[in-house]
């Protein structure tokens, strides 16, 4: 009798160890999310950058020009 008590208490311990784990998030794995997340913030700004500093006289240029500011100011607005 104490043996089967003893194993269903081990169950159960176990069972709350994994809900336990599941619903706490990894720090390494939110650390990870966080650096990936600012390196690609870093390399919107960048490009932005880069297309804000292009001059050009040419019309169809200037205007891929703004719609690629366009896409990468809204994907900057989305990550932020």
């Amino acid at each position: 009798m104490a043996r089967g008590w003893e194993s269903k208490s081990v169950e159960e311990q176990v069972t709350q160890a994994q809900s336990a784990s599941q619903s706490a998030p990894n720090p390494k794995v939110q650390a990870a999310a966080q650096a990936q997340e600012q390196r690609r913030r870093q390399a919107l700004e960048l490009q932005r950058e880069r297309i804000l500093d292009e001059r050009t006289s040419n019309p169809h240029r200037r205007a891929a020009l703004t719609a690629a500011l366009a896409e990468i100011e809204e994907q900057l607005n989305r990550i932020k």
